[in-house]
């Protein structure tokens, strides 16, 4: 079943539980931080945004998860394998942050300690900011991205917990965003233009249970000179009124059912750097991805534990619109990631 909402309402009722779970084609819930009813500990809402294209690419992150904060950037270089994070935590941040309760409009600044992240939003364009005084040991790195001409459509999904009633996964990924823009730093100058450089953006708001594993992927380029672009995924919640599973092609969303991740095993470990597969339950998503590397962190710290692995890559296949049309695609840069937290 995938239960398409509609009409515009609140996210959340009096209750604090969600009104209508399922998917929409454009942001319509109103999501306000003082509707929840949930311990205010489990809240958790992050903006996070991939710039990329064919060479490499630059990933911002601000999140607010109440207990802690994280601010994060990194860099990723395709043709050489290379890449390099550097991640800032605060605590007790519990709604400081001030991240907006829509993604259409507003601003996110977060300071610190030798590092700044900008994300302004005026509602026509988003300009994306870092200035990092240490990225790596005497290196500094800045970096300044525009973002225009968002599609008409995204994937939206409003998504509940069997397990807890006031739980909930609310999240907008809009892919195929032009961007343009810079990054510098250890003497080199990396650039993004408009004709072959894309944005994601993942905006997130939520109560989350403690233990989630959980599956994404997503592209964002052009098949024959029109946009194209995909979200994969699974494993928050209940899923039985709609996946986010998604295609964008030339600003419009095309609904897909189940899709699954086959990653490969190896001595009886997820090998992520060997050829992965995906499959629809509906046959409209069948691709093959190749990676290239994987941005692998792993952190414990008592009841708090993260073991993640995006994976970047290239992908290999078909997908099947809604009117019947089938994309093919080759090596078309992408990437996909399994997560496992306590948190």
């Amino acid at each position: 079943m995938q239960h398409e909402v509609t009409e515009r309402k609140r996210l959340l009722d009096s209750y604090g539980i969600l009104n209508e779970p399922g998917y929409s084609k454009k942001l319509i819930f109103d999501y306000n931080r003082e509707d929840i009813k949930a311990n205010p500990l489990r809240i958790k809402e992050w903006d996070y945004y991939l710039i990329s294209n064919e060479k490499f690419a630059l990933a911002l992150t601000i999140a607010d998860n109440s207990y802690m904060g994280l601010d994060s950037v990194s860099f990723l270089d395709f043709e050489s394998r290379w890449h390099n994070t550097k991640s800032y935590m605060s605590f007790m941040t519990k709604g400081k942050k001030q991240l907006p309760n829509t993604s259409i409009k507003g601003d996110v600044i977060s300071n610190g300690k030798g590092y700044s992240l900008k994300f302004l939003n005026d509602g026509k364009k988003r300009v994306l900011y870092a200035n990092l005084d240490n990225f790596m040991k005497n290196v500094k790195l800045i970096a300044m991205v525009e973002l225009t001409d968002e599609p008409k459509e995204s994937m939206v999904i409003a998504t509940a917990y069997k397990e807890d009633k006031k739980a909930f996964y609310y999240n907008q990924k809009i892919n195929c965003i032009k961007a343009s823009g810079y990054v510098e730093f250890n003497k080199t100058r990396y650039e993004f233009s408009k004709k072959d450089a894309n944005a994601v953006l993942d905006w997130g708001r939520g109560v989350w249970t403690y233990k989630n594993t959980w599956y994404w992927g997503s592209a964002s380029g052009y098949v024959n000179g029109i946009p194209f672009g995909f979200n994969i995924g699974y494993g928050f919640g209940d899923v039985s009124a709609a996946t986010e599973n998604m295609i964008i092609y030339n600003g419009k969303a095309h609904k897909l059912d189940k899709v699954e991740f086959i990653i490969p095993v190896k001595e009886k470990k997820d090998d992520f750097l060997s050829p992965w597969k995906f499959t629809s339950n509906d046959r409209r998503f069948e691709m093959d991805f190749v990676p290239i590397l994987d941005r692998a962190s792993y952190t414990s710290l008592g009841i708090i534990k993260s073991d993640q692995h995006q994976v970047f890559g290239r992908f290999s296949g078909y997908t099947v619109l809604d009117n019947n049309q089938k994309i093919e695609i080759k090596d078309f840069i992408g990437f996909a990631e399994k997560v496992f937290n306590k948190w």
